[in-house]
């Protein structure tokens, strides 16, 4: 029975001091709709979009609502024991209940804590109520001599994901009501023993940043073993209560089980899918998808759309996803490259020559519409290459290898959807193979793999073989001439792929330049930064030239539990020991491992 392995983390990472190694791992849960909880496995807010409660969407500005709850743990000597930790604008770190846990664990995608003092021991749970902007969160006495007080403190904003607010702003509008408090008029707490406080708590830390947290009131209650203090935050319909928060959690267990047997995955694949999950957005209009956590409203790349949906047993919501892609597509032509193979991909994948039929015309007049718009990628007459023009915002300009090897992809693609729903396909079949021709001769470079960029700005420093416009760099981004289903290079030999591996490959994917190249920089955007999203590139490409696959994917399992728990960052540093760098949770990386992990991996 497919099943995943609960992660779970000692009192060595979580009770550290936790501005080390326990803010260094974050946890998260998504409600389907682009909110999400989040935060450090030490309890440390270091992010300004840390919160037990953030709402957004498509089109929607995502804020943060409910910042924490605090527990305060009452024995029944009368000691009091706060279970929770702050940062402050002194540097102090007060409380620091972070020393007092045993255990995080990760399991069925859902986060439990577990603090033991002494004799007693107190969990915590939180879930969303799928498809909603509901969190419950329940705090379980797992053992105790005798009934305990448990005393949780709401502490409240209202501001945007990545902001701030402070006491010296307008004040939060609170209106109180039966068992908790509306706060802004956009969200609702509701819990047992609600006791109102009202007032700020000022310069709280999240990482760099400074903000001040309303301290609505407390939740409070006694409770024995075996006994729960239920808390329910929620927005929307404010009148309209979700279900009681062990029902949401039961449900929570339930959907996760049916998404791991969707997949057919088990243990780390299982995890995976999971984490592919977090991205998976279903809004009324149709599906999206995120491209991480914390998320500021960007649309994933479709180059995760193979990983994220077909790749986790979810072609149906797939086919909306694309049929929606179509019908408004992205001015962006790189974009609408990545849309064409996404559809390709659901087509061969899937048979579904119903797909095809429907979407191949008008892929074809978005794609032309996306090259001759003015904007930055157009098509050079003179070889039918792609050329991304200086105007673009891009340092690297010219006709670069990967946009190339994606429009070789994509006409080929194009050609058969064309093919598969009975039309035209005389067209992309002569511009691709104009195209192929062009790239065969252009791109490969005396160095025995292929320019970087070609007809490039003049380098400010040499480049060594090729011409002055043609840049030999070794980067990964080659890699899609062999790895795309219809790249340029496929049925060429791997020098190439050799070359990458030996001088790019890491443990968590490939750098984005080599280390001996000029101009490296281990934490640089395309200077040497580790990107694993790639490493499925490289093992497409290892396939494609007959190079092994095996252990590939050993340091990116290992990372499930080293930075976001149960899934895989956006980068790493380029330098071993390779410290993550950027957004903990990225879809574009979890497709990709994911993809390869259930490809390649018996």
């Amino acid at each position: 029975m497919p099943r995943t392995d609960p992660l779970i983390l000692g009192p060595q990472v979580c009770g550290v001091p936790a501005t080390d190694l326990g803010a260094g791992r974050e946890w998260l849960v998504t409600d389907g709709l682009g909110g999400w909880a989040t935060g450090t496995v030490s309890g440390l807010r270091t992010r300004p979009e840390h919160a037990l409660l953030a709402v957004a969407g498509p089109g929607r500005t995502p804020h943060v609502a409910l910042a924490a709850l605090d527990l305060t743990v009452t024995l029944h000597t009368g000691t009091k024991v706060p279970l929770y930790t702050h940062a402050w604008v002194s540097g102090r770190l007060d409380p620091q209940g972070h020393r007092l846990l045993e255990t995080f664990t990760l399991d069925n995608g859902l986060p439990r804590w577990r603090w033991r003092i002494g004799d007693v021991v107190i969990e915590r749970e939180l879930a969303f109520h799928p498809g909603t902007n509901a969190v419950a969160v329940v705090h379980r006495v797992v053992s105790a001599p005798a009934p305990v007080g448990l005393t949780i403190a709401a502490m409240c904003t209202w501001r945007v994901a990545d902001g701030t607010r402070r006491a010296d702003g307008p004040g939060l509008r609170i209106e109180r009501v039966a068992d908790g408090v509306i706060v802004e008029g956009a969200y609702r707490l509701a819990g047992p023993g609600w006791q109102p406080a009202g007032q700020w708590h000022l310069g709280a830390r999240t990482g760099g940043p400074v903000e001040d947290l309303w301290h609505a009131g407390n939740f409070t209650q006694q409770a024995g073993p075996g006994e729960t203090c239920e808390i329910s935050a929620w927005t929307g319909d404010l009148a309209e209560r979700p279900p009681a928060p062990p029902v949401i959690l039961a449900a929570a267990r339930e959907r996760a089980h049916r998404l791991v047997t969707a997949a057919k995955a088990e243990g780390y694949a299982a995890t995976l899918a999971l984490a592919a999950d977090t991205f998976v957005i279903r809004a009324a209009d149709g599906s999206a998808l995120a491209d991480g956590y914390p998320w500021t409203g960007r649309a994933a790349p479709l180059a995760a759309y193979e990983g994220l949906l077909l790749d986790t047993g979810r072609a149906d919501e797939g086919r909306d996803l694309l049929r929606t892609m179509t019908e408004r597509p992205a001015a962006d032509a790189r974009a609408t490259l990545w849309l064409v193979h996404a559809v390709d991909r659901h087509v061969t994948r899937t048979g579904d020559s119903d797909l095809a039929r429907t979407l191949a015309v008008p892929l074809g007049r978005i794609l032309r519409q996306a090259l001759n718009d003015g904007g930055p990628l157009a098509v050079d007459p003179a070889d039918g290459l792609l050329t991304l023009s200086a105007g673009s915002g891009s340092a690297r300009v010219g006709k670069l290898v990967e946009v190339n090897a994606l429009w070789v992809n994509a006409l080929a693609a194009l050609g058969d959807l064309l093919a598969e729903g009975g039309k035209d396909d005389t067209e992309a079949r002569a511009r691709h193979a104009r195209a192929r021709e062009s790239f065969l001769r252009r791109f490969p470079a005396p160095e025995g793999w292929l320019h970087d960029v070609v007809e490039g700005p003049a380098a400010p420093y040499p480049l060594g073989a090729g011409t002055q416009h043609d840049d030999p760099t070794l980067r990964p981004y080659q890699l899609l001439g062999w790895s795309l289903p219809h790249g340029p290079m496929r049925g060429a030999a791997g020098t190439a792929v050799r070359a990458c591996g030996e001088s790019l490959l890491t443990p968590l994917g490939l750098r984005t330049l080599a280390p001996d190249e000029y101009g490296y920089d281990g934490a640089g955007h395309d200077q040497g930064l580790v990107r694993p999203w790639l490493i499925g590139a490289y093992a497409d490409a290892c396939a494609a030239t007959g190079r092994p696959v095996d252990g590939l994917l050993d340091g990116l399992a290992a990372q499930l539990a080293e930075w976001g728990v149960g899934s895989v960052g956006e980068a790493a540093h380029g330098d071993a020991p390779h410290p993550a760098l950027g957004r903990p949770f990225d879809a574009l990386a979890v497709a990709e491992t994911l993809r390869v992990e259930m490809r390649y991996v018996p």
